[in-house]
C-alpha cells in the first residue's frame, strides 16, 4: 500500500432539522391546541484513532465528508430523527490541524481516542414549546441550525521509540533489516526507501521498542532538497536519534566527516527541537575497512566530526555490533521511562501536598 502521510479534506456536519408548527385535529376536540414536534439533531463528524491504520491514504480520493440533516418535526407531537455521526477512522499518530492557521486542534496519539471535527446543527423548536395562557394557539416554529463547515488537515507522525537518521545508502534499511523482522528495500543505489517504515526490535522476551526509518537526507533538505524533509516529522515523537554515517564510502570523493556535519545542520534548520533530542552516533559498514586501518579511520573521524557523545561502530551488513546497539538502546529506553515515571509521581505527591495545605 503507498504510504500517504498527509491529506487535506472537507468536513460538512448536517443540518438540524425544522420545528413543526402543527394543531391537534380530532373528533370532538376542536381545540386540540398545538401539537408540532421539534426537528432532529444534523449528524456530527468525528476522527478516531484505529490503531489496525498505517496511511492515510483513503482520505487523498476521499476529500470531502458530509453528515446527513437532521429529520423535521411532524405533528402529532412526533419529533424529527437525529442523524448518525460520522467517524472518520485514521491512524495512531494523526494530529488534525487548521490549515489556514497551522493550528493544532487536535492530536490522536493513542488507539481510541476521537475528536469532534464538524458539530451537527441543532433541531429547530415546535410550536407545542411556545404555548402559554396567553398564546394558546401559537404558530411560532424555529429553523434548524446548519452543522459546521471546516477545511482540515490530516498529518501523520508515526509513534516510534527510535528514529535512524542518515545520508542515502547509510545503511539505514539494511540496519532495520538485520534487528527487525521490517523488510524495507535494499539495494545499492541511493534513495532506496521512499517511504518511512516501523520495525518492532526484541532486546529479548519481555523487552522490544519500536524503530523508525525514514528516506535519507541531503544537503539543503530543509529547504525541500531530496525526499527526506517530507518525512523529518515522523522523528519527532522519538525519544532517541540514531545517526548513521558510511565510513567506508565507495566513492573517493566522498568524506563523511563533512556529510555527517550536513545531516546536523540540516536537523538544526529544519526544527530545534528535534536537533536537540539526545542522538547517538553509529558508525555503520566498518566490515568494509581494512582490520589494520579500522582503528585509524574511526579515531580520525571522530576527530574531524567532534563528537563527544556515545558512538558504536557496527556492520549492518553482517551484524557485527548490533546486538549491542539493541540492547544498549533498549537500557537507555528503561531508564528514561523509568525517570518519566518517577518525576510523575513526584509531582503528583507535590501537588496532593499543595491541596491539602
Amino acid at each position: 500500500m503507498k504510504f500517504v502521510d498527509e491529506a487535506m479534506i472537507e468536513v460538512h456536519a448536517g443540518k438540524g432539522g425544522d420545528g413543526c408548527a402543527s394543531f391537534r385535529r380530532e373528533k370532538f376536540i376542536p381545540r386540540g391546541g398545538p401539537d408540532g414536534g421539534d426537528g432532529g439533531r444534523g449528524g456530527s463528524i468525528y476522527a478516531t484513532a484505529d490503531r489496525n491504520l498505517n496511511t492515510l491514504i483513503d482520505f487523498r480520493y476521499a476529500r470531502i465528508h458530509r453528515a446527513r440533516d437532521g429529520e423535521n418535526g411532524r405533528g402529532s407531537d412526533q419529533y424529527g430523527k437525529s442523524a448518525p455521526d460520522v467517524v472518520l477512522r485514521v491512524p495512531v499518530g494523526t494530529m488534525v490541524l487548521d490549515p489556514a492557521t497551522g493550528e493544532l486542534l487536535a492530536d490522536l496519539n493513542h488507539d481510541g481516542n476521537r475528536a469532534l471535527l464538524a458539530a451537527g446543527g441543532a433541531g429547530g423548536l415546535g410550536n407545542l414549546h411556545f404555548k402559554s395562557s396567553t398564546n394558546r394557539a401559537p404558530r411560532q416554529f424555529t429553523r434548524g441550525v446548519p452543522g459546521e463547515h471546516r477545511r482540515l488537515k490530516f498529518e501523520l507522525k508515526l509513534l516510534a521509540d527510535v528514529g535512524l537518521l542518515g545520508m542515502p545508502n547509510a545503511g539505514k534499511s539494511t540496519l532495520i533489516r538485520a534487528v527487525s523482522a521490517a523488510r524495507p528495500k535494499v539495494a545499492d543505489y541511493p534513495f532506496t526507501t521512499l517511504a518511512p517504515s516501523l520495525g518492532v526490535v526484541r532486546a529479548d522476551m519481555n523487552r522490544s521498542f519500536v524503530l523508525a526509518d525514514i528516506p535519507g537526507l541531503i544537503e539543503g533538505a530543509a529547504e525541500g532538497a531530496g525526499l527526506g524533509h517530507q518525512f523529518l516529522r515522523h522523528l519527532a515523537r522519538t525519544r532517541l536519534l540514531l545517526h548513521l554515517v558510511d565510513i567506508a564510502p565507495v566513492d573517493p570523493g566522498i568524506d563523511p566527516v563533512r556529510e555527517a556535519q550536513a545531516i546536523v545542520r540540516e536537523l538544526k534548520r529544519y526544527d530545534e527541537m528535534l536537533y536537540r533530542k539526545p542522538r547517538w552516533l553509529v558508525l555503520n559498514k566498518i566490515d568494509l575497512v581494512p582490520a589494520a586501518e579500522r582503528e585509524r579511520v574511526i579515531k580520525s573521524f571522530l576527530k574531524g566530526f567532534g563528537w563527544k557523545g556515545r558512538s558504536f561502530i557496527i556492520s549492518a551488513l553482517a551484524g557485527d555490533g548490533c546486538r549491542e546497539l539493541v540492547f544498549s538502546v533498549m537500557d537507555y529506553l528503561q531508564h528514561e521511562l523509568q525517570s518519566s515515571e518517577h518525576a510523575t509521581k513526584e509531582s503528583r505527591r507535590r501537588t496532593k501536598r499543595r491541596a491539602s495545605k
